[in-house]
């Protein structure tokens, strides 16, 4: 059970999550707040998995509150305005939903938040059969066994799939294996990581995905065969 609060300065809104929570199996909402001072002080004393959290509060913008509370807690940014959605994403925001969003849209977002929150609460995650990473402003989970490879482009990788248009996320290549099973994945080159299963053949020193035909770096080849041939 999530345990979460939702703030936001107007009541009809608040009312909306309260119902979408009760509906909600998994979401038990201890509080709502209208007054952001006020949820501020209770965070502070009763820390929650999950904050519902409008933007543009008069009294205190939610951006500022949030960076006031421990970064542990995820956030679900609510608001109208969808210029917000980039401050949103560089806060980690687990989703960014716009006014006024049904409640399938509701559930899509707390669904992420869950799956997020158990993801977060396994001791290797790497075993997990799928990671998160983020774009297009918000967590984006994924099946690791749907991954084809892995392009690195300096602080960004694309990730190819087989049969979905290729994903964008920020983050390293280092940052990416750890994330993923190593007896699955593996680095074949500074810009390439495969999924085993994916590659298709391997001749002069080309591995080939699909389309795609992938260069073996030197100093990856020996690491990259010796797991193939198991």
């Amino acid at each position: 059970m999530i345990q979460a609060v939702a703030i936001d300065d107007e009541l009809p809104a608040l009312n909306i999550v309260q119902h979408f929570c009760a509906r909600t199996g998994f979401v038990n909402l201890q509080k709502t707040f209208y007054q952001p001072g006020e949820a501020l002080k209770y965070l502070r004393k009763f820390p929650v998995d999950l904050i519902f959290l409008d933007i543009n509060m008069p009294s205190l913008n939610g951006i500022d509150l949030y960076k006031s509370v421990s970064q542990d807690t995820m956030v679900i940014f609510t608001t109208a305005y969808s210029e917000y959605a980039v401050e949103g994403f560089n806060l980690s925001a687990v989703d960014y939903l716009l006014k006024p969003f049904t409640y399938k849209r509701f559930l899509q977002a707390a669904e992420k938040a869950r799956d997020f929150h158990a993801y977060q609460l396994q001791k290797d995650n790497t075993t997990a059969p799928y990671l998160f990473v983020r774009a297009d402003y918000s967590l984006v989970k994924i099946e690791t066994d749907t991954i084809s490879y892995i392009e690195g482009r300096d602080d960004y990788v694309k990730i190819y799939f087989k049969n979905r248009k290729p994903l964008v996320t920020r983050m390293t290549m280092k940052n990416i294996l750890e994330k993923l099973p190593a007896n699955q994945f593996v680095r074949i080159h500074r810009s390439y990581v495969v999924a085993l299963r994916s590659v298709e053949s391997v001749r002069n020193k080309m591995v080939t995905i699909g389309d795609a035909k992938l260069p073996v770096g030197n100093s990856f080849e020996e690491n990259f065969l010796k797991n193939f041939n198991k």
